[in-house]
């Protein structure tokens, strides 16, 4: 039979009440009883009831995490710092993903209620209203790179807009007067904002010049079909396929990562040279980032430090601690090779606004 928390009692002369105090950590309980417990508990192999603890303490030591996927290295960093944060406060993590729209956010909400003491949330649906809507009142929340950041909840973010701008600002210093753009997923609050600030940077810095927008979903995939196609304009050499050619960017800047990396290996597949023929721009900085060749040029986002300092809070939230308000994270400006850049790598810090 498993051993109880009267077996630990009864094993260490001391009352229930006593052990329990120890096993949700009250200051109440000495040292050297709390030193005697804990080595009767490692003695008779007892382990906590989590079930019941949580019907004393109304906590279940567990947070959820809701994010729109778990594939990728983005992704992987996120939960990274987030799960690193976790283990650091002997907290559990519920993670869940969604794939499809506003009504499978709503049913990975709603499951969470009941089992988790507080949520982390990165979703395009997650506004202040859908969040009302689908979770109790006093459910301590923190959302990551939201548009709901700043209002009601608090949240964690970085400043997408001002750095999508410096990254176009780094590619018309560097001589590229025609910069296309591979857009996000329709509906990502990140994915907007890095559209408004190429869009912004373009028109302030590269008056007259046109915009070239190629649709993307932050997928590999979606960023070798663009480099495919723009292999295809780049290989057109006479009569109107040759004025085609002419039109066509000469530096691409795509609104994550993994699409940078999709077209610069489906360019170089087809003979392209990155960064001769067209220079290559991303945004994250994940790791692969600097192994590619030639290296990417990106916008580094403290991923895990995200994830880190988005779980801290959640932590002082469900212990009543005040915490709302939205916190702003810096980015850095890497330039590598990919856009051009012939010395080593170089970082700049993109200031936030307000700064």
């Amino acid at each position: 039979m498993a051993v109880t928390i009267k077996d630990v009692a009864q094993a260490a002369n001391v009352s229930v009440a006593s052990v329990s105090r120890v096993l949700n950590g009250h200051a109440t309980v000495t040292e050297e009883t709390r030193a005697h417990i804990l080595a009767i508990m490692k003695q008779l192999r007892y382990v906590p009831h989590v079930g019941a603890r949580s019907l004393s303490t109304s906590l279940t030591n567990t947070v959820g995490v809701l994010l729109p996927d778990l594939y990728g290295e983005y992704f992987s960093e996120m939960i990274r710092g987030i799960d690193g944060a976790a283990r650091r406060r002997g907290l559990h993590l519920l993670v869940a993903s969604l794939h499809g729209g506003a009504d499978e956010a709503a049913t990975a909400l709603r499951t969470m209620r009941g089992r988790v003491d507080g949520l982390l949330v990165m979703s395009p649906h997650a506004d202040a209203a859908f969040l009302s809507d689908n979770l109790p009142e006093h459910l301590p929340i923190v959302l990551l790179n939201s548009c709901a950041g700043g209002g009601a909840y608090a949240s964690v973010s970085i400043d997408n807009y001002s750095a999508a701008y410096a990254m176009v600002e780094h590619l018309a210093a560097s001589g590229h007067r025609s910069i296309g753009f591979i857009t996000g997923p329709a509906g990502n609050f990140e994915a907007q904002e890095r559209l408004r600030g190429y869009r912004a940077a373009l028109a302030a810095l590269l008056p007259g010049a046109r915009e070239e927008l190629h649709e993307g979903d932050f997928s590999e995939e979606a960023g070798a079909r663009v480099g495919a196609a723009l292999a295809r304009r780049i290989g057109a050499r006479t009569g109107a396929r040759k004025e085609a050619n002419q039109r066509r960017p000469h530096a691409l800047f795509a609104a994550n990562d993994m699409m940078a990396i999709g077209a610069q290996l489906a360019l170089q597949a087809a003979g392209v040279d990155v960064p001769g023929d067209i220079a290559l721009a991303g945004f994250d900085d994940i790791p692969v980032a600097r192994y590619v060749t030639p290296a990417l040029t990106t916008v580094r986002v403290p991923i895990a430090g995200m994830g880190e300092q988005a779980l801290d809070r959640l932590a002082g939230l469900v212990a009543g601690e005040a915490g709302g308000g939205a916190q702003t994270l810096e980015a850095q400006l890497v330039v590598r090779a990919s856009s051009g850049h012939t010395g080593r790598a170089a970082s700049h810090r993109i200031p936030i606004k307000g700064d």
